[in-house]
């Protein structure tokens, strides 16, 4: 394999520009929506105390499962030197930030208040994109970015299971996803490190500081001293989840490799809708008022019509009076 194609799936350059950015984005939306699920389970149903051992977790599986693969020459990546911190920086710290805090903000909130939150990211995405990459976007696109914004103040004012630490954790969550998807898309050349060398440096250049967190602040000895390790369905969801971190993880970057960060954004708000009314349904820690509901389905409407708009701006060949297209993007 050449270097050239470090971090390339066999046969990824052979699809068609749009089937390879339709199928990247299902992967990842079909990723994020099963791993809230999966979490969701284990910190709030199950109980378990340490979302950071949770992340450590799937760090490692990540590690393993990229480096066994390069072992076995099913994928390339380059192998390390000094010069890679410096090419990859901020990412590991942005990784790290984005994984812990979206762990935690899982467990302090009702899947519906955590979704319409973590809509939070695409007006953050959108700014970013427009400050770092140089991007514009139609007065279209702002007006759904009003709407997300107005339904989640009015669903955050009205919500009756108000969680300080929750909310804080997941605009913290909003601001790291946001980074990560912005300075992922500009790092990942595959000249460099490529898809897969930015996945498995990331995580291991994050693993070893987040595992001293976890010892210092007693959050590893709250993991080992909880009483569902003998459960064998929980180790199952454990194992589930430490694999489809890793999963979430590659189809991040996959489907920013692809597409635009903002795509990658918008896949996920709309993964959230449907994990939102599922959470009202099921989750069990979700309490009715209608201006809260009102709220929520405010910043929907506003979520699928931005979704709307940016993924037909993506898919659609672009022309020189569209000003929605965005040439760089264009290139699949």
């Amino acid at each position: 394999m050449t270097v050239e194609g470090a971090g390339a799936e066999p046969g990824a350059a052979r699809l068609p520009s749009r089937l390879a950015r339709l199928l990247s984005a299902l992967f990842y939306g079909t990723c994020s929506f099963l791993i809230v699920l999966v979490n969701k389970a284990l910190l709030t149903t199950y109980g378990f105390p340490s979302p950071i051992v949770l992340g450590i977790g799937q760090m490692a599986a990540t590690i393993m499962i990229l480096y066994v693969s390069k072992l076995n020459k099913i994928i390339h990546f380059p192998d390390f030197d000094k010069k890679i911190p410096v090419k990859l920086f901020p990412l590991p710290l942005l990784y790290v930030g984005n994984h812990i805090s979206g762990l935690s903000s899982t467990r302090k909130l009702s899947l519906p208040m955590f979704t319409v939150l973590r809509k939070f990211t695409i007006p953050l995405t959108l700014l970013l994109e427009t400050l770092i990459l140089g991007k514009q976007y139609s007065l279209h696109i702002i007006a759904s970015v009003f709407a997300i914004i107005l339904g989640a103040f009015i669903a955050a004012g009205s919500d009756l299971a108000f969680n300080l630490e929750g909310y804080v954790f997941v605009f913290l969550n909003d601001v790291f996803t946001a980074a990560n998807g912005v300075y992922t898309k500009q790092k990942m050349d595959p000249k460099e490190l490529g898809k897969y060398g930015v996945l498995f440096y990331n995580a291991c250049f994050m693993i070893v500081p987040t595992l001293i967190i976890s010892v210092s602040t007693g959050d590893l000895q709250q993991a080992t001293e909880f009483n569902q390790w003998k459960n064998v369905l929980f180790i199952m969801q454990f194992l589930l989840s430490c694999f489809l971190g890793f999963l979430l993880m590659y189809s991040t970057v996959l489907c920013s490799y692809y597409n635009s960060a903002l795509t990658t954004a918008v896949v996920g708000a709309i993964k959230n809708v449907s994990v939102a009314y599922i959470g009202m349904l099921l989750g069990g820690d979700y309490i009715f008022s209608v201006l809260n509901f009102v709220g929520l389905n405010i910043c929907m409407a506003g979520g699928l019509r931005y979704s709307f708009l940016t993924l037909r701006s993506q898919l659609k060949p672009p022309q020189p009076e569209d000003e929605e297209s965005s040439p760089p993007d264009s290139k699949g």
